[in-house]
């Protein structure tokens, strides 16, 4: 399987950082220094390049530092394996405002999943500790990520279907108020969140199918080994278009008075289940902290499989949330990986990856937001 590397970073003007520019090593790239002092911008700069977006946030406008008018990022992205020659591509990714601007090697790719497809990456922030443990939003999120690379059309089902179910919800609600028996516009609705709903589900199911598949063996290796874990895609709605769209006729009156439909992929659930129960409920901290860890590394290894290439992976922090012990398995199973890692940590006397050579492995410290090469 071929490798994706980060060769070059430059940013511009992005959260605290004003100028920085990096070479990272080809394997482990630690970054640290304390907090507030730009060592998650750092990643987020690089997720921006790769994707066009912020894991931190959705409104891009926030990502540019205060006085300057845009933020921009370059990264040099090479694809090495195998007999046939690296191949080196350059993405940029700016925002001004509220707009973004995204090219490759110059050039503007054909949509922004394309774009954000190119170059793979994984995040883990501490944030996403929540995965196990929190909303199914989270988990209905995992899978749509994996189904760009699976599926790239879903992007476009969801995008349909959150417009009609949103105008459907406005009708329900308008004619709950002024009661009407012409139901054309409603019926039309409810046709189009029939239709790209049923592609959202099996798009979703498809990407769940993929990471289940990938899940067992994650788990097993960061997880106590006598913990025994269930994944199972739960679908709100349905695949079949008919059967979906004689749903929501159904629950019209019903859902004229709630916050959102009762039917459709809007109610999907990844459902996570130890020992036979759910885990949101049974499982510890520690436990709900390596069974996220298990999820990130199983959408790391479903991108893979499904691209042909080894994603970039970026950890917010990570040391931080974990105990000794799960530091240390946490590090035994990224060094079964062949993939470039880019982590930050407040106390890089923790990260003993031994088995990465030190050739493979860089340090970088963060002050006030300036960037330089040194061990802590």
């Amino acid at each position: 399987m071929n490798r994706l590397e980060l060769e070059r970073l430059s940013v511009r003007g992005l959260r605290v950082l004003s100028r920085v520019d990096m070479e990272p090593a080809p394997r482990l790239n630690v970054v640290w220094g304390n907090n507030g002092h730009g060592k998650t911008s750092v990643l987020e700069a690089i997720y921006f390049a790769a994707t066009s977006k912020s894991f931190r946030t959705s409104r891009v406008g926030e990502l540019v530092r205060h006085g300057e008018q845009a933020a921009s990022v370059k990264a040099r992205f090479v694809e090495r394996g195998g007999a046939l020659p690296a191949l080196a591509r350059e993405q940029t990714a700016a925002v001004q405002g509220k707009r973004v601007a995204v090219h490759i090697d110059g050039n503007r790719p054909r949509s922004l999943v394309e774009y954000a497809t190119r170059s793979p990456v994984v995040v883990f922030h501490p944030e996403e500790l929540t995965l196990s443990s929190g909303p199914a939003q989270g988990r209905r999120t995992l899978l749509d990520r994996l189904a760009l690379f699976t599926r790239p059309e879903s992007a476009d089902a969801r995008a349909r279907y959150a417009h009609a179910l949103k105008a459907r919800h406005e009708l329900l609600r308008r004619g709950a108020d002024m009661p009407s028996s012409d139901t054309r516009e409603l019926d039309a609705f409810e046709a189009l969140c029939a239709e790209h709903g049923a592609a959202l589900t099996r798009a979703r199911a498809a990407a769940a199918e993929a990471l289940v598949v990938e899940l067992a063996g994650a788990f097993a290796q960061i997880a106590a080994p006598d913990l025994q874990l269930e994944a199972r895609y739960a679908p709100g709605g349905s695949v079949d278009v008919e059967t979906a769209r004689a749903e929501l006729e159904r629950g019209r009156k019903r859902d004229a008075f709630r916050a959102s439909a009762g039917f459709g992929p809007h109610r999907d659930e990844l459902e996570l289940r130890l020992g036979g129960h759910p885990a949101r409920i049974v499982a510890s901290q520690g436990q709900h902290r390596a069974l996220t860890l298990a999820l990130k590394a199983a959408e790391t290894a479903t991108i893979a499989k499904e691209r042909g290439i080894e994603p970039l992976l970026l950890l917010d922090d990570v040391s931080s949330e974990l105990d000794p012990e799960r530091t240390g398995a946490l590090f035994s199973f990224l060094a079964l990986h062949r993939g470039q890692i880019f982590l930050t940590t407040t106390r890089p006397e923790l990260i003993r990856a031994e088995d990465i050579p030190a050739e493979g492995r860089r340090d970088f410290r963060v002050f006030r937001g300036e960037l330089d090469e040194g061990a802590g």
